[in-house]
């Protein structure tokens, strides 16, 4: 077994034995697991004469949210001047809950492919993030477990 399952499969327990919390409203909404989040790897890019480290993640059970939870919701307050950010947004936190970066207008679950956060070159990362999915219309979270910034 790879390093990479091993730490998938160790994610995933831990999300299934309640380490993880997920928000619910009052009303009811419909029972969705916490993502599970993992690094899928980095990338090197410069931009602006300087050199950045991209660190590229995915969801593994993104799957199993509704498209609708993406969809544009121009009724919700914007995202700066887009008024048709999606109804989740995703924000990116290191280990300590301090916000690295966050995605506003991911249009289908399968977007969530595709998170990710750069860092200057010989900055040195957090050693673990997570995410929260926040469903706008409902205001739910959903919390995913800690994932490395390392491979």
């Amino acid at each position: 077994m790879t390093l990479k399952a091993l730490k998938l499969m160790l994610a995933i327990v831990v999300l299934t034995t309640g380490f993880t919390t997920t928000t619910r409203p009052v009303r009811s909404a419909p029972a969705l697991p916490n993502p599970v989040l993992y690094l899928t790897g980095t990338e090197l890019f410069q931009q602006n004469g300087k050199s950045f480290v991209k660190y590229h993640y995915d969801v593994f059970n993104k799957e199993a949210y509704p498209a609708d939870m993406f969809a544009a919701a121009p009724d919700l307050p914007p995202c700066g001047k887009n008024t048709k950010s999606s109804r989740t947004w995703v924000d990116i936190f290191d280990q300590s809950g301090k916000r690295i970066y966050g995605f506003c207008a991911l249009a289908k679950p399968t977007d969530l492919n595709g998170l990710w956060f750069s860092l200057e070159e010989g900055t040195t990362p957090p050693s673990w993030i997570y995410i929260e999915m926040n469903d706008r219309k409902t205001n739910t979270k959903y919390k995913s477990n800690l994932a490395e910034t390392s491979q």
